[in-house]
């Protein structure tokens, strides 16, 4: 079984990759039958010469190989037939701009296994970057409060070489006196909680957030649960609000009215209650004036986020008042940072820890015969042109003509 190390070609450069030369290293020790080849690329975090001192073949032709690895969406013009690839694909949830790139790879012939898709048997992935996203949202949130308050100067992250840098930056600083909401329980919001934790930000109860005032900056992590309510006041059931929403609306306005900072950290699900909505948003009592949405979803659960912004330029103003963008710093604007691929800013720790996790869970997939269903589960396209059971859904969306 040969895998290859793809170039990643998608715009702007992502320096993210599955696996370092250490653990390609790794992956042959523990599996011999196992062959990587890499394609050359001069974006990648790691340079080519890292890998041919690891010992392996770098290449511009990798056609060799039976496996493609990589992280962003692969050019149509770019995909090898009769393969099978790992990348993020952004197509299992229709997304429009990608309908071609599903369609091209089930064209050719192509098994298609998408990183979003990788998980065990009770559904919770296995694969991703929302850690390492966690980390420098938060960070970025800090960043554009210290640069529109002009209470600091932090670098940004993809100037610095790794989180122990990020974490010294952060050691320079004094936060004012605010209240911080962060919202999920997954990844990404474990990330941003050990931001906070490194700033020494106490943690108080959902209990203390809602009822006490602070001479110091305080943060409270919410679940679900906490931020959405029955319709009728019945008591929340976590399972039929993930099944079936429709009965629940927002609790979120209680956390709006005292918090000064919103940092994003949740899932969120079709058809959810939104957060807070443009009216939301219009009411004299909502206080939050900076969100560090790392979530992002535009247009969504989140009224703020009306477009993602950029590594170049994370942050932006929404005038609640007229509902349009300003300036990050116009007086009465909630500044948003809405960074939609905040792990490039981090290649060398996230390639790291994705690979941990790729190597652990992934790869012996190929050597057992699937014996736990993991390439079963998140494969959506088959090697004979059609979708897999579990991904027929998206039979409309690739059917649309062009």
């Amino acid at each position: 079984m040969t895998f290859a190390i793809i170039k990643e070609r998608k715009n702007p450069p992502d320096r993210r990759v599955v696996f370092s030369p250490e653990k390609c290293q790794e992956v042959i020790k523990k599996f011999p039958d196992a062959k990587i080849i890499v394609e050359a690329s001069d974006v990648r975090i790691f340079p080519d010469d890292a890998y041919r001192e690891a010992g392996f073949e770098v290449t511009d032709d990798v056609s060799e190989a039976d496996v493609m690895l990589g992280v962003k969406e692969v050019p149509i013009d770019a995909l090898i037939p009769n393969k099978k690839y790992f990348f993020f694909s952004h197509t299992i949830k229709k997304q429009p701009y990608n309908r071609r790139l599903l369609k091209a790879m089930l064209n050719k012939n192509i098994e298609m296994f998408d990183h979003e898709t990788i998980v065990n048997a009770d559904k919770h992935r296995l694969i991703g970057f929302g850690y390492y996203a966690g980390l420098v949202g938060a960070y970025n949130g800090y960043r554009g409060l210290g640069l529109r308050d002009k209470l600091f100067a932090l670098p940004k992250v993809e100037n610095l070489p790794d989180l122990e840098a990020v974490k010294a930056e952060l050691d320079k600083i004094s936060l004012p006196n605010l209240k911080i909401i962060l919202s999920g329980t997954g990844k990404v919001a474990r990330g941003a909680k050990e931001i906070l934790d490194h700033l020494e930000i106490r943690e108080v109860t959902d209990a203390e957030y809602l009822s006490k005032v602070y001479n110091e900056p305080v943060y409270c992590l919410i679940d679900v649960s906490e931020y959405n309510k029955r319709k009728d006041g019945g008591a929340f059931n976590k399972q039929e609000f993930y099944e079936d929403p429709k009965d629940y609306e927002s609790d979120f306005m209680k956390y709006a009215k005292v918090s000064d900072m919103f940092i994003t950290g949740h899932f969120y699900g079709n058809d959810a209650p939104y957060l807070f909505t443009k009216e939301d948003a219009k009411r004299p009592d909502f206080k939050i004036n900076f969100v560090a949405d790392i979530s992002c979803d535009v247009d969504g659960p989140v009224a703020c986020t009306i477009r993602a912004s950029t590594i170049a330029d994370p942050f932006y103003g929404y005038n609640p008042k007229t509902e349009t963008e300003t300036a990050f710093d116009a007086p009465g604007a909630i500044t948003v940072m809405a960074v939609d691929n905040l792990p490039c800013e981090l290649p060398k720790d996230a390639s790291e820890g994705f690979g941990d996790m790729f190597l652990e869970n992934v790869i012996p997939a190929f050597f057992n015969g699937d014996s736990d269903g993991i390439l079963q589960r998140a494969r959506i396209t088959t090697e004979d042109g059609k979708l897999t059971p579990r991904f027929a859904y998206l039979k409309d969306y690739v059917e649309i003509a062009d």
